[in-house]
């Protein structure tokens, strides 16, 4: 992956793991600039087969203090643009991460409010440090919700959850945003991050990336899915189509030879010809 500078982030890969950090001074408050960042990461990822998975944390004491209010009480302001053109930034971004063809596990360090938390949630897997506080603090600065939350939020902690704390805009703890499932797990602060590799490098090591990329868009898909037929047609086809690849060749060669997989398939260009099947 060819090292790129940017203004907002941090990243690195080792071990097949992007891991991107969000880098700056003002508790890595989200701009535009690092909208823009981030798509640009994201699509070098999924372009990039020496990328197999993808950790994102914040800098310093925060994930993602949310939008940015130096503009003061006109940073939502936009004149320019026609309210049925108008899209927001965090929608912007939710609607690319739901896209990956990676895996990303959102590794929440500090403080994550606003569009700091809901940019998490079309992420994999969320983890969260003892030191994280999150909060859906919408109604208390006289906006609404975005980034897609109004879609993700009920799916990842169910309708009443998620309408008590958007409704309230109170911020929640690690410990509360682990026991209504917001988060999959606590760790202390210096464990954060070597936790987050563990998770990822159980799948490098272990997984087909081809594998890895269709099941992580059928699970998202189907959460809007009418009827489990609807399940039950896409992986016929996926199951049909993979049955006869490369992949799974090796995949039961290692497991009867009792040693790990050596996957060749790449998502670059080895997806199968019905992907995406939502558009």
């Amino acid at each position: 992956m060819q090292k790129v500078h940017y203004e907002t982030l941090k990243t690195d890969v080792k071990d097949h793991i992007l891991t991107i950090t969000l880098c700056r001074e003002n508790l890595n408050a989200f701009n535009t600039k690092m909208l823009n960042e981030l798509i640009h990461v994201f699509d070098e990822a999924d372009a990039n087969d020496e990328v197999r998975a993808i950790i994102i944390t914040g800098d310093g004491k925060a994930f993602c203090a949310g939008a940015d209010l130096s503009g003061g009480t006109s940073t939502f302001e936009d004149s320019e643009t026609e309210a049925d053109e108008y899209r927001d930034g965090g929608g912007i971004l939710s609607l690319r991460i739901f896209e990956l063809k990676k895996p990303i596990i959102a590794a929440i360090n500090g403080p994550a409010v606003g569009v700091g938390i809901t940019m998490t949630l079309p992420m994999d897997i969320r983890i969260a440090s003892s030191n994280a506080k999150m909060g859906f603090v919408f109604s208390r600065r006289g906006i609404t919700p975005e980034a897609c939350s109004g879609w993700f939020l009920p799916r990842v902690i169910g309708i009443s959850r998620a309408s008590e704390l958007v409704l309230t805009g109170r911020i929640l703890k690690a410990p509360e945003a682990l026991e209504i499932d917001l988060v999959s797990e606590i760790v202390s602060p210096e464990e954060l991050l070597p936790r987050a590799r563990t998770i990822a490098s159980e799948i490098v090591q272990n997984t087909s990336a081809i594998s890895v990329a269709l099941s992580r868009q059928l699970l998202w898909k189907m959460l809007g899915a009418d009827h489990p037929r609807e399940s039950h047609k896409i992986e016929s086809q996926m199951i049909h189509w993979t049955g006869k690849q490369a992949d799974v060749h090796e995949g039961i060669s290692a497991f009867f030879e009792k040693r790990k997989p050596n996957f060749p398939m790449k998502v670059s260009s080895d997806m199968p010809p019905f992907y995406p099947w939502w558009d």
